[in-house]
């Protein structure tokens, strides 16, 4: 097993933890006395693990999961609040905010290994926005999640449009208008998060889940989670033709045919990359 924190910056070392079992990356968020607020060493530290990850080929899986009773309280509300001193009232220095950790979470769905976010506590905000960013989420059944922007007169944007990509509109708009909470069970409900789980038990259900997700062909999971998001922007028969290049391509792998000769001979496929 490999272990190796990775701090954003020499003066803010161990915000974001980094350890690798095996073929899985683990980056857990640790700021608990912010309650993992998304400050703007913390993007910066996720958008460099992304980053790393990406051209890490002995990574096939990512957990994403956070240290103290919140999983993440959204932006660090201090940090933005202090630029207001600024000669622009802050306007530079928020869109700047904004624009990285827009960066950072599209960074989540351009990798090409699976990510599965593994939720205690709460997730409120932009922290809302992470878990649905994610491609998979396993949640303790003690955990919430809300878009409670609106409560302190500061709309939930930007976790909007993560949020709308993953549950009916009808269920973003209320979270996003009420502000109110949604229990771990309604979040399943509603398909913000994959399983429930008791509580104390939702890192191994995400471990076990990501060790299922490892055994998986590498190059077609890349294929596939890269097909999953485009087909999702297009129009109906520009996603079928779209779909069908990608089946086209997938056929013509090496790993595709061992899989489907391993299928009839009844055997396990021995995939190219391990």
């Amino acid at each position: 097993m490999n272990v190796h924190a990775k701090p954003d910056t020499p003066s803010a070392a161990d915000i974001l933890l980094r350890e690798d079992r095996d073929n899985i990356a683990v980056l857990t968020l640790n700021r608990p006395a912010a309650r993992n607020s998304l400050s703007e060493n913390l993007i910066k530290a996720l958008s460099d693990a992304f980053d790393s990850i990406a051209q890490d080929g002995a990574i096939r899986v990512v957990v994403i999961a956070a240290n103290g009773p919140a999983f993440s309280a959204g932006h660090d509300l201090k940090e933005l609040t202090a630029r207001r001193a600024d000669a622009d009232g802050g306007k530079a220095y928020f869109k700047h905010i904004m624009t990285i950790c827009s960066a950072m979470m599209q960074k989540i769905v351009a990798l090409p290994q699976p990510v599965i976010a593994v939720v205690s506590g709460v997730a409120t905000a932009a922290g809302c926005q992470l878990v649905a960013t994610c491609d998979l989420a396993i949640a303790s059944a003690d955990a919430r999640f809300a878009t409670p922007g609106v409560d302190i007169g500061l709309f939930c944007s930007t976790p909007m449009v993560a949020l709308t990509r993953n549950v009916p509109r009808k269920n973003a708009m209320h979270m996003l208008l009420t502000g109110d909470p949604v229990s771990a069970d309604e979040a399943a409900r509603i398909g913000l998060v994959n399983r429930v789980v008791p509580a104390g038990t939702e890192r191994d259900e995400a471990f076990a889940l990501a060790r299922k997700l490892a055994t998986k062909s590498k190059a077609t999971v890349k294929i596939g989670k890269s097909a999953f998001y485009r087909q999702a922007e297009l129009g109906l028969a520009e996603a079928y033709a779209y779909a069908a290049e990608v089946m086209t391509q997938n056929m013509m792998t090496r790993d595709a045919s061992e899989g489907i000769c391993a299928f009839i001979e009844k055997r396990e496929p021995k995939w190219e990359d391990r």
